[in-house]
């Protein structure tokens, strides 16, 4: 019997505004079968052992709410949770191995969140069963001869300490009104609040009360929080957002010192190089977003990356990308430089009560696109309104005609409609059939999101849409900031290719804010670096080329890469190893520089 699975998405399924094509249209259904019919809720109900896998009703469905795909037979002895009739469910669990941080990677709704919860205890894994009521039982059996088989006795007998950071560290300060102090106190299990708040920074919030602190630092007192309890398995969802790369540098050391206590760490990150650099060990999940997640077999950190860069593995025989990402391996060549300036700006001051920007002078250009680096709070936002003219300045001048499109760091739900009526009214409907489209929309499935109302997006459906509407724009320029926010992994390399392919093709200029150290990689072609006090002062470099922008920006950081000799991507080397003590001694941090030809006989 054919394995095929049909997902009906419920919150794109609005029957009362189609004309039922799905059930109209169904081969089965004209056959006097019911293969698809209206549940008591108005929602399309498919029969899975019915459905022929023909897709019409997929073609047919004006809202694109149907999925059917066809999965590995043998899978079916590998499910492991379904959440209910045609909806989502997932194939096997990540391992968990004592000391050592082992990383999970893959796309927004592909069932990490559920793994977790599984493995903490807080949802009983049902085995696709959905007439009976879940045991814990039947996983101790399914797990019989495992590892896991023990971890999930312990959750049985109440033995098994679990310490898990949420994904929602905005939610704390509606759960604690007190100050930082007094929370840490009251969680610390291992007498170590006092080292934790000097290993991220948090000295300067201890007296704050918990509603005052911003993303940053509500993401570091999240940390600080699950490092201080005494437990077994520490789960850490998602602990690079709202930090800057140098936040994020402390954040994982802390990390790793749990593990080298001798505890089982779980990491869920978006951030490849944040990934790459903390994790032991690589899990990847695929499938399709929203629909089924696969949980593949263990590698280690650097095969695991690199394989969800190729979008193959090996093991499954399974490939869940058209195209593998790889990156130069080579200074790369300045064209823009002969383009026509679109933009020019003197040397400029803003002031501020309690803080100063300065800037050095620039040009942007035709088909240049410019990174921007540096730590949070140095005056990066500042700097884009002032060139979008949204902030004024208080010494120097901006010469340009061009029109600008700004993304502003903070995105709004507060438009009301649907994500096609934003997007027609950015474009005047001109963005069908056209390059947008195919590096952008397409790829990140957004057409699924258009009869969507805005308010009801998530957090990367909102980004996605934020930086299509900025693109869509008629403009000369697209000012970025921070658009990987949210954003998973598979979705940060489209949004790093599609900008890129956009803005060159059609003869325009970027400048992209951004943490992602690999997305500012693939992205740009010159690069602006940030350094200052934070909070205090914040000066913007000159423009310099991508190799000498990310030696400047590393040498701050104090860390060096390395370039994989598989894929050319820039890797994080361990602090005090031969080769980061002798790039540091050869102030190459980032490129070796190369001529193109060598590197491609290497």
């Amino acid at each position: 019997m054919v394995n095929r699975i049909a997902i009906v998405d419920k919150d794109n399924c609005v029957s009362k505004k189609c004309g039922l094509e799905c059930i109209k249209f169904c081969p089965v259904n004209k056959m006097g079968s019911e293969c698809i019919v209206l549940n008591e809720d108005k929602i399309s109900l498919i029969d899975e052992e019915l459905c022929t896998g023909c897709g019409i009703c997929i073609k047919k469905c004006p809202f694109k709410a149907i999925t059917i795909v066809k999965l590995a037979e043998e899978l079916k002895k590998e499910k492991i949770h379904q959440y209910g009739i045609n909806d989502f469910r997932l194939y096997r669990l990540p391992v968990l191995k004592k000391g050592e941080v082992v990383g999970l990677v893959g796309r927004n709704g592909i069932g990490k969140t559920t793994a977790l919860k599984i493995l903490s205890g807080s949802l009983i894994p049902n085995f696709g069963d959905l007439e009976s009521n879940p045991r814990w039982d039947n996983a101790i059996e399914y797990y019989h001869g495992s590892e896991l088989k023990e971890h999930f006795e312990k959750i049985v007998e109440n033995s098994a300490k679990v310490s898990l950071k949420p994904q929602a560290v905005y939610k704390i300060p509606a759960i604690w009104k007190d100050s930082v102090k007094s929370l840490l106190k009251k969680v610390d299990e291992r007498n170590v609040y006092k080292e934790l708040l000097q290993s991220l920074n948090l000295e300067e919030s201890i007296n704050r009360n918990v509603g005052e602190l911003s993303g940053g630092e509500l993401q570091r007192l999240a940390v600080a929080i699950t490092a201080s309890k005494d437990a077994d398995i520490y789960f850490f969802d998602e602990p690079s957002s709202y930090n800057d790369v140098f936040q994020r540098m402390a954040v994982s050391k802390v990390i790793q010192s749990i593990a080298d206590l001798g505890k089982c760490v779980l990491l869920v990150e978006h951030d490849l190089t944040f990934l790459d650099y903390l994790s032991d060990y690589i899990q990847i999940f695929y499938g399709e977003p929203g629909a089924y997640g696969i949980v593949s077999t263990i590698h280690s950190s650097r095969t695991g990356v690199n394989l969800l860069l190729d979008g193959y593995l090996p093991n499954e025989n399974v490939r869940f990308r058209d195209k593998s990402v790889t990156f130069n391996t080579y200074s790369p060549t300045n064209e823009y430089v002969k383009s026509k300036t679109l933009a020019k700006y003197t040397d400029i001051l803003k002031k501020f009560p309690n803080f100063e920007l300065k800037a050095e002078s620039g040009v942007l250009r035709e088909t240049q696109i410019t990174g921007v680096l540096g730590g949070n709070a140095l005056g990066k936002t500042t700097f884009i309104k002032m060139i979008s003219g949204i902030e004024k300045l208080d010494k120097g001048e901006i010469f340009t005609e061009a029109k600008i499109s700004y993304k502003p760091q903070y995105l709004s739900s507060d438009y009301n409609g649907t994500v096609k009526m934003l997007l027609d009214e950015s474009s005047n409907g001109d963005y069908e059939a056209g390059a947008i489209e195919s590096t952008l929309i397409l790829p990140f499935g957004v057409q699924k999101l258009y009869e969507k109302e805005i308010s009801d997006l998530s957090g990367g459906e909102l980004q996605k849409v934020a930086v299509l509407t900025c693109l869509m724009r008629d403009a000369d320029v697209y000012a970025l900031d921070e658009p990987s926010a949210f954003i998973d992994i598979e979705d940060r390399i489209v949004l790093a290719r599609g900008i890129n392919r956009f803005v060159k093709s059609q003869g325009k200029s970027a400048l992209v804010v951004d943490h992602d150290i690999q997305l500012v990689d693939i992205v740009s072609d010159s690069l602006l670096i940030f350094s200052g006090q934070p909070g205090i002062s914040g000066t913007a470099s000159k423009l310099m080329n991508k190799e000498e922008g990310m030696n400047t920006f590393l040498q701050n950081l104090g860390v060096t890469y390395r370039r994989d000799i598989d894929t050319g991507r820039p890797r994080v080397n361990k602090t005090g190893s031969k080769l980061d003590r002798k790039q540091k001694d050869e102030k190459t941090y980032y490129y070796l520089t190369r001529e193109p030809q060598k590197a491609q006989q290497e």
